[in-house]
């Protein structure tokens, strides 16, 4: 058994988990909204105040005049416009300061008052690290679309937000291990943690179909336009070193991005149906209840059904409600697949006598 860890501790870290889920969200809406690139300084102290009289707004609205996406798609937005684009990147860095506020005021209490063991402060503190590393490639991610391109880098989006999905999904696991009062340590299953992996590259592929917009390029379903297989990946030339680094140029990394996601999308269903109603044994679960064992069950198949709504409906651009609610879905089905597998126990063994 282990030792017993302050409640206290346990919502603190329950409060992050949420936090830190609905930053992800902020994101997707940044992201979507096309809002990333509206803030051209990262201020971490004084960037805390928005505009607060006409000179100062006007003063933020002539820096991003300067941008190339000022220039190359929004030029003749007017102030009404750039304070909404304006809002969502400014909301979505107060709600990564207020994140950090959270995580290192009751962490001096609880150090202060000897709540915090060696093991858990060596987890936090890789977290800290962690949450660092994502609030750095955030701004690195910005800077990309600054100078040439329109929009931010695609690939340093999809680092921003896979570094963002490890934070949020070891703050998890360390709530799970502090929350449970049994060790748990070598026999977990390595099913799951397959389905994890496997999971966590699917909502990276999301990542990259945002960043480059790809859903517009076949807003239909279950074919992609009119083919199964999109024939512009059959065509040699399209496979030149080019088309993939000058990605908004070509149309061959969008097709090839969103063909992937697709088929991922339903080999990562079928893995799951087969593991939880064919292979997997109820018994093999200790402290967690059924409704919450088949949870990868139901919310795979709910995210299923938003990847469709979203890709049918990026008609001119890409739907905002479809598209939070699919990125919100797919991080809520990694996390439940997280806390299956820190729940399983000798599953290996209980699927090989089946």
């Amino acid at each position: 058994m282990k030792s017993e860890i302050s409640p206290w501790i346990s919502r603190w870290l329950l409060a992050g988990i949420v936090m830190v889920f609905f930053q992800i969200l902020l994101g997707g809406i940044t992201r979507l909204t096309g809002s990333g690139l509206s803030i051209t300084k990262w201020e971490i102290v004084t960037g805390t105040l928005p505009p607060v009289n006409d000179d100062s707004w006007n003063e933020e609205f002539d820096k991003y005049k300067l941008t190339p996406q000022y220039q190359k798609i929004n030029a003749g937005m007017n102030l009404s416009d750039f304070k909404f684009i304006f809002f969502w990147e400014y909301f979505h860095r107060l709600w990564a300061r207020l994140i950090g506020f959270v995580f290192v005021l009751p962490l001096c209490v609880f150090l202060l008052r000897g709540m915090v063991s060696k093991g858990l402060l060596k987890k936090l503190g890789i977290l800290f690290v962690l949450g660092v590393s994502v609030a750095s490639m955030g701004w690195i991610m910005v800077a990309s679309g600054l100078i040439n391109r329109p929009w931010v880098n695609a690939y340093k989006l999809s680092l921003h937000l896979g570094l963002a999905i490890i934070v949020w999904s070891y703050l998890l696991w360390i709530y799970l291990s502090v929350s449970d009062l049994q060790e748990r340590r070598s026999n977990r299953s390595s099913l799951f943690f397959y389905l994890v992996l496997f999971c966590f590259v699917q909502v990276l592929l999301g990542g990259v179909m945002s960043g480059m917009k790809a859903g517009l390029l076949y807003p239909t379903w279950p074919k992609m336009g009119n083919e199964w297989f999109p024939s512009v990946l059959l065509e040699k030339d399209n496979w030149s070193l080019d088309h993939f680094v000058q990605y908004d140029k070509y149309v061959t990394l969008a097709a090839l991005t969103q063909f992937v996601h697709r088929t991922v999308a339903y080999v990562l269903a079928l893995l799951i149906f087969y593991v939880f109603f064919r292979k997997v044994n109820k018994s093999i679960y200790v402290g967690l209840s059924v409704s919450a064992t088949y949870s990868p069950v139901v919310l795979v198949l709910v995210q299923i059904v938003l990847g469709i709504l979203t890709v049918i409906n990026c008609t001119g651009s890409i739907p905002l409600l479809w598209g939070v609610l699919h990125q919100g879905t797919g991080v809520l089905l990694l996390g439940s697949l997280i806390i299956t597998w820190y729940y399983s126990s000798d599953v290996d063994k209980a699927v090989s006598k089946l």
